[in-house]
């Protein structure tokens, strides 16, 4: 199921939003991503929480709700604050202990190598 919330969060990569860091746990989500404004990020979230509930539901044979109805978002105002929420992405599974088949981890290089 990991795999359909990570695929669809790299659907509109650098169209829709930049996608920078995300973690698919097993039972929820973190995603650090830019958007051109609030507008655009709501309707994003609906679009994924849409797109991979109806998946996923298909995939296990059930159907109804599947994510929390409302999430929770958060500006980032700072250097410092962006480079704590990559690292406190990075470190979720970790810290969660568990192995690393039982999470999706993705970050993007900020400085591509030229």
């Amino acid at each position: 199921m990991a795999d359909i919330v990570g695929k669809s969060l790299h659907h509109f990569d650098d169209d829709r939003y930049e996608l920078l860091d995300s973690i698919v746990m097993p039972n929820h989500v973190h995603v650090l991503v830019a958007f051109l404004n609030e507008t655009a990020m709501l309707a994003q979230c609906d679009s994924w929480k849409h797109f991979t509930a109806f998946n996923i539901n298909r995939e296990l044979q059930t159907n109804g709700r599947f994510w929390q109805q409302d999430g929770f978002d958060h500006l980032v105002r700072s250097e410092e604050q962006f480079f704590h929420l990559r690292r406190y992405i990075a470190n979720n599974g970790i810290k969660a202990k568990l192995p690393s088949t039982d999470y999706l981890h993705y970050t993007k290089a900020l400085f591509p190598a030229s």
